[in-house]
């Protein structure tokens, strides 16, 4: 079972600079303060008390936390070795930026048993990293990646496809360089136009166009399918709806879905399912089967999947069912030559379907075409 996280926000905290899309304040609803002793302690037992017997895991998100001054991360870090000492709290985490990781602060956290350090790479394309206003380079990502992996830190990175200067194939060089170092997972976040950045006046000037929504999930179904292909999970696509950036002016412009990411795995099911029903004949009923909790992933938002695949092969789908036998990135079609298997993951379909298909584009949905 996974531990419950204990997060403390620390937003811009440690940062030497404000990048151009910056407000971690807004997107997280929290304001910008260290938690002193009292407050990281009645905050931990608070969630002692709400999650009896299950393993706490402390997180410091926002800010950069080994860029803080060396005395406050060690009170931060600190308070909580007697919980660490006592199993109370199972692992801890950080966020920071590449330029604030080298060997002495990454001797710091091995000291204060920190597991985890998640890093804003955001893009590792120097010329949108410079537009940016992010004050590093691709270099500073690379080394930063090689030290933490190199102690033993389990590692997240997260990246920010639809930056200024960004392309899709700019984002998918980045994703293919971060994956070099085998990350232990990844956050995608699409960038959006926040209120009181210098992207917004960017925006405002006609000098930045964000991701269109349909365009943001069709970029961000290639980024998962590469980090699938390379085994490393997606924890997170778009960012966590808040409070504070549902309100009306808050985000100006951008590809912002309170379910992007179900938008993005629906994507991807559209696409498979279509290549599944590439060799079935017109007016064919037939049915599909996923693992348990993964039917409206295949449906779509408002059965706009089963809606275009109806339309595209003209065939008719009697339902979609949940199979506990199958993998969760396996699906199956029940039609009139049998069943046909194919993964989410790697594209490597089982039984008779064609090997790996290339798809061409029809609105959102692919078709898939056998090479």
């Amino acid at each position: 079972m996974r531990p419950v996280v204990v997060p403390f926000f620390i937003s811009h905290l440690g940062c030497p600079h404000r990048c151009v899309f910056c407000d971690q304040e807004k997107i997280s609803g929290s304001r910008a303060a260290l938690p002193d002793t009292q407050a990281i302690q009645e905050k931990i037992e608070a969630f002692r008390a709400s999650a009896p017997g299950r393993q706490l895991e402390v997180a410091f998100y926002g800010g950069s936390f080994t860029a803080l001054a060396q005395e406050q991360q060690v009170q931060l870090l600190g308070t909580l070795q007697p919980y660490l000492a006592a199993g109370t709290v199972s692992s801890l985490r950080i966020s920071t930026r590449p330029d604030a990781v080298d060997h002495a602060a990454v001797s710091l956290l091995e000291r204060m048993g920190v597991g985890t350090v998640e890093l804003g790479v955001q893009s590792m394309n120097d010329e949108v990293l410079q537009l940016s206003g992010r004050g590093h380079a691709s270099q500073d990502s690379e080394q930063a990646l090689a030290t933490l992996k190199g102690r033993g830190f389990r590692v997240g990175v997260q990246l920010m496809p639809g930056l200024p200067g960004d392309t899709l194939e700019n984002s998918l060089t980045s994703l293919k360089r971060v994956l070099q170092f085998a990350p232990s997972f990844l956050r995608i976040y699409p960038t959006l136009v926040v209120e009181g950045t210098e992207l917004a006046e960017l925006y405002r000037r006609g000098s930045y166009r964000p991701l269109p929504l349909d365009e943001a999930v069709a970029w961000c179904k290639e980024l998962l399918k590469l980090a699938r292909r390379a085994g490393v999970p997606v924890v997170r696509l778009g960012l966590q709806p808040t409070e504070e950036l549902e309100t009306p002016g808050t985000i100006l412009a951008g590809p912002f879905h309170p379910a992007f990411g179900q938008l993005v795995e629906s994507e991807l099911c559209c696409d498979l399912m279509a290549s599944l029903l590439e060799e079935t004949a017109p007016g064919s009923e037939v049915s599909f089967r996923c693992t348990p909790g993964r039917i409206s992933d295949l449906v779509g938002q408002r059965r706009r999947n089963l809606e275009r695949l109806t339309e595209l092969f003209a065939v008719r789908i009697l339902k979609v069912t949940e199979d506990a036998a199958l993998d969760r990135e396996v699906i199956a079609l029940d039609g009139p030559k049998g069943v046909r298997l194919g993964s989410l993951a790697d594209w490597e379909p089982g039984g008779e379907t064609p090997a790996a298909p290339a798809f061409v584009n029809v609105g959102h949905c692919h078709v898939g075409r056998g090479v």
